[in-house]
């Protein structure tokens, strides 16, 4: 398997929990939490991210890295948002220094 496709693989598995619902699924206990438990591991693992980043771990923070990855992708998976749209976003966003993108998304949220 591709590293471009592992995120996609991930959240294929993760509608396959929903839709089949298995008793031992850690991602169904974490959709029938509904959308605050989800955000407070998105939160956590935010965290665990940030505070791996501080040390001198490349492994620690990779780790880290793919717990948030994952719990974002159950997010996107509890409301039909799919991967394919956030990469969309980011590629219409690509070319465009970060500081220009930010200013028009707030004059295009504003309107």
């Amino acid at each position: 398997m591709s590293r471009a496709e592992i995120l996609d693989r991930v959240y294929d598995v993760i509608l396959a929990r929903r839709r089949e619902r298995p008793a031992d699924s850690y991602v169904v206990r974490l959709l029938d939490g509904g959308h605050e438990a989800i955000a407070a591991k998105i939160r956590e693992e935010a965290e665990e991210l940030i505070e791996a980043a501080a040390g001198d771990d490349a492994g620690h923070v990779a780790h880290e890295a793919a717990d948030l990855l994952f719990h974002t992708l159950v997010l996107l998976g509890s409301v039909d948002v799919s991967p394919a749209r956030a990469w969309a976003e980011l590629e219409g966003r690509f070319g465009t220094g970060g500081l220009a993108e930010k200013a028009a998304r707030g004059k295009s949220h504003a309107e």
